[in-house]
């Protein structure tokens, strides 16, 4: 059996810290065996267990106040079959060791989002995406996974094994029971050259179908309360040739990108007078650069200045409207804002709880700064999302209950 943690490390709180949760006990398995016994337990003694990942959610995804499981010692052997290019690795394994692992065999995931923080179980279970018109979010990556039930089954599922199961199973916030193992298609291992560019929102959005079409991955950064944005296309190349200097790498994406930001943040929150004078310098200050990178260090990057999220996946046609709207919402808000907006893009997919489930999705993210207020803000862009058919990140903020989610998944009484 699992050991329990002492009373004083129940205590729990995700990475933004707006969540919290003491648990009854913290179970860390070492095996699928003891995975199968505390869930047995738990049931006959009528409590629930939660497991959790690296607390990179901002909803209530992984509290609880019963049993809480920790899969980081789950004693899974990761296996690697580079000829099939496919990687079965223990659930709780962090994607920056999952990077790690492939990378060492001459093999990468197809796309990533921009941090690597997350677990492997976490990242697919609440719908975790990059971007990339022709890319699904990471969960449409997974080849097969093993599921422990409330029952306390075991059930090996994939396309041939417990279908049904398997396309639930891949999105399913932890509600059908505890992943233990997923194994995931890979790619051989691929440069990318990253363009980053200041634009204008206007010729952005009138050229983006183009831009979307022409490049692998395209996603932007709006300033509020200026027409600026910061465009950044990704393409695969041959050789990584023109890979960043040290110094640049620190100085964008280390110093200017987190400390500097972070100043600047922490002078918006005191006087927020100032947020649209530093979201134009934000905006003025990001110049052009080009470079090459291994793919997932240059999807990845490291993201230390403490906010709280929102975002939706829309219809992809609704974008400019989406965006429109929010202009006016931010624009008479009695408070600022102090982050960017991000927009994605991903492809349509069949798995029953994606955003992009049966559709091709733009995703608008929303950031408020720690301690600045956020909800009337989301809140009312929520009420513009819903209106336009979008769905609400599994792993971000939102207001949506089960009746108002139902309509937007056709496969949702099925789940």
């Amino acid at each position: 059996m699992a050991g329990t943690a002492p009373a004083d490390a129940t205590a729990w709180s995700n990475w933004a810290g707006n969540q919290h949760a003491v648990a009854t006990a913290v179970l860390r398995p070492s095996s699928v065996a003891e995975v199968v016994a505390e869930v047995r337990s738990a049931a006959e003694a009528g409590e629930r267990i939660r497991p959790v990942g690296s607390g990179h959610s901002f909803t209530p995804v992984a509290v609880s106040d019963g049993r809480r499981m920790d899969l980081t010692r789950l004693a899974i052997d990761a296996q690697v079959d580079v000829d099939r290019r496919l990687v079965t690795v223990p659930s709780g394994m962090t994607l920056r060791q999952l990077n790690v692992l492939l990378a060492s065999h001459h093999l990468a995931l197809p796309n990533l989002g921009d941090i690597d923080a997350q677990t492997v179980a976490g990242a697919i279970s609440t719908g975790t995406h990059g971007t990339g018109a022709a890319h699904g979010g990471l969960a449409t990556f997974v080849e097969a996974l093993t599921l422990v039930t409330g029952t306390g089954e075991v059930l090996r599922c994939s396309t041939v094994e417990h279908p049904d199961v398997f396309d639930a199973a891949r999105v399913s916030l932890g509600a059908l029971g505890i992943l233990v193992d997923v194994t995931l298609r890979c790619v051989d291992a691929f440069v990318l050259r990253a363009h980053e560019r200041p634009a204008a929102l206007d010729t952005v959005l009138a050229d983006l179908p183009d831009l979307v079409a022409a490049h692998d991955h395209v996603e932007f950064f709006w300033f509020p309360y200026t027409d600026r944005v910061q465009l950044k296309s990704n393409d695969r190349v041959a050789a990584d040739d023109a890979p960043l200097p040290r110094w640049r790498s620190w100085l964008d994406d280390d110093f200017l990108a987190n400390t500097v930001f972070a100043g600047a943040c922490r002078l918006g929150r005191a006087v927020p007078a100032l947020a649209p004078r530093i979201s134009a310098v934000s905006a003025r200050a990001l110049s052009e650069r080009v470079y090459t990178g291994r793919s997932d260090a240059v999807f990845c990057s490291p993201r230390r200045v403490r906010f709280l999220e929102m975002e939706y996946a829309l219809p992809r046609d609704t974008l400019p409207e989406a965006l429109d709207a929010l202009r006016r919402i931010i624009d008479r808000l009695p408070f600022k804002v102090l982050f960017p907006v991000e927009v994605r893009f991903t492809a349509a997919d069949q798995i029953w709880l994606s955003h992009s489930y049966g559709r091709d999705s733009a995703y608008v993210a929303l950031h408020q700064y720690i301690g600045m207020p956020y909800e009337p803000y989301f809140r009312a862009f929520e009420e513009v999302a819903t209106e336009l058919g979008g769905r609400p990140h599994w792993g971000k903020l939102h207001w949506r209950d089960a009746a108002s989610l139902a309509p937007a998944y056709p496969r949702w009484h099925d789940f």
